[in-house]
């Protein structure tokens, strides 16, 4: 069977169903081609089910600050099964979401697999076994990653990965988290506060090594408060699993350390989906980093072009959706959308959460530039105090009076970062930001430099 498209995406992340919803609104023929799940990686083994996660132990560990506010409460504990059950609620609703979202688009949606024959020739076999030929004038690329691991180390029923992680039925008593990265430091954050003993390793000095260090540092003592060990500047030698268990050989300053716990989970990032035979054939140029692109995410191959964390670079899920709104602007709108990495917000959804834009102050330092720091604490709004907050800080970063860079270490970090991105997009000055008027009283507030 054999049909035609204008565009034919591989891959329904967000990324590549942002391409087919957007393309399809211009008018495009569309097809999508789905392998595993609606949503991708976001909804099935990413964002979704971890955030889910966590909204049950903030909610748990919250309840703990309720005497303080004179609310009343004997005894509270906490049903597991039933998390689980939430958990995949919101990935099913998730999914279901991407769908509607995609039909009410005219998007074509295909479940099975996609390999590419030629730059206009994609095949698709379905679950029964049909095979599909869709010839198109463009093939977009939206594979996503996979798990990066350690030379040496491989998945086993206590080594677990991000993924296996979240299909655990019962609670650990305890883990060794190996790598203080974005994944690393939401698990930490899940666990510990749901009384898992944690011991976490971090090859690199601080935590999150691309951002602030103020703001890490107080991410670790708060993360440290919940009772997690965090061991940084920390490299892994070894890690054997033996029937009670997993055992970590590690050094730290020349010190030799050994960490036992029940079970092992590697966070040491993520790596593209690379499928090499596919891309030699068609001779789509890719190393190690990921497929290789121009600033309209085309590949080295005419009519063929690539979205998302198999490109390599920022792996999220709000930067593969805007390049392929930017794509899908490209190919068939009016070429008005813009796709800029150096404004793409970085989010952890650790508590307290940590959200940067643009530059942090190490890397203003690297490039050299002279620069203004604004920083204003959580302590000094009347907000933060009133719903008990804890700690936290905005640091704003100007350089000749331009906001360049913003990094907010809080409770709702994630959220009131979305004024600062549009300050940064829009290359806001003090001038302009002193004129902000936001509304008192307001944890808002702090994002005011003038504060």
């Amino acid at each position: 069977m054999t049909d035609a498209y204008d565009l034919v995406v591989i891959g329904a992340g967000p990324g590549g169903f942002t391409a087919a919803e957007h393309a399809a609104k211009m008018g495009a023929k569309v097809a999508i081609i789905e392998k595993n799940g609606w949503g991708g990686a976001c909804t099935h083994q990413g964002c979704v089910p971890t955030k889910a996660l966590l909204a049950c132990s903030k909610s748990y560990t919250d309840m703990k600050k309720l005497k303080r506010l004179g609310v009343e409460t004997a005894s509270f504990t906490f049903n597991f099964s039933a998390i689980k059950r939430h958990q995949a609620q919101m990935v099913k609703i998730s999914a279901l979401g991407v769908q509607k979202i995609l039909h009410d688009a005219g998007v074509h949606m295909k479940l099975g697999k996609a390999s590419i024959a030629s730059p206009q020739d994609v095949q698709c076999i379905l679950a029964d076994g049909s095979i599909h030929h869709l010839k198109t004038e463009n093939i977009t690329i939206a594979w996503g990653s996979s798990p990066f691991l350690l030379p040496g180390i491989q998945p086993s029923k206590r080594i677990l990965t991000s993924d296996t992680l979240l299909e655990l039925q019962t609670l650990p008593e305890s883990i060794i988290i190996i790598g203080g990265g974005v994944i690393g430091v939401e698990f930490t954050t899940f666990l510990a506060e749901m009384g898992v003993k944690v011991q976490l390793l971090e090859l690199a000095e601080q935590l999150l090594p691309f951002e602030d260090n103020e703001a890490a540092e107080l991410l670790k003592q708060e993360l440290s408060k919940l009772g997690a060990v965090i061991c940084t500047s920390t490299e892994v030698l070894s890690l054997m699993e033996d029937k009670d268990g997993v055992r970590v050989r590690a050094s730290q300053s020349e010190r030799m350390l050994d960490f036992k716990s029940e079970y092992a989970l590697i966070c040491t990032g993520r790596k593209p989906r690379l499928v090499s035979n596919e891309l030699d054939r068609v001779g789509i140029h890719y190393n190690s980093q990921g497929i290789i692109i121009d600033k309209n995410q085309k590949t080295s191959v005419d009519g063929i072009y690539a979205i998302g964390d198999v490109t390599g670079g920022l792996m999220l899920a709000h930067r593969a959706a805007q390049q392929g709104k930017v794509l899908a602007n490209h190919l068939f709108g009016n070429h008005s959308f813009l796709y800029d990495e150096a404004i793409i917000p970085s989010v952890v959804y650790s508590h307290p959460s940590l959200a940067r834009i643009g530059l942090t102050q190490k890397q203003t330092r690297a490039q050299g530039l002279e620069i203004e720091i604004r920083k204003v604490e959580y302590g000094n709004n009347i907000m933060a105090r009133a719903e008990l907050h804890g700690n936290g800080f905005v640091k704003s970063i100007f350089h000749k009076d331009q906001l360049v860079g913003a990094t907010i270490v809080g409770e709702k970090a994630c959220e009131l970062i979305t004024p600062m991105v549009l300050a940064v997009a829009c290359r806001l000055g003090k001038k302009a930001l002193s004129n902000w008027v936001i509304p008192h009283p307001s944890l808002s507030e702090i994002l005011n430099p003038q504060s």
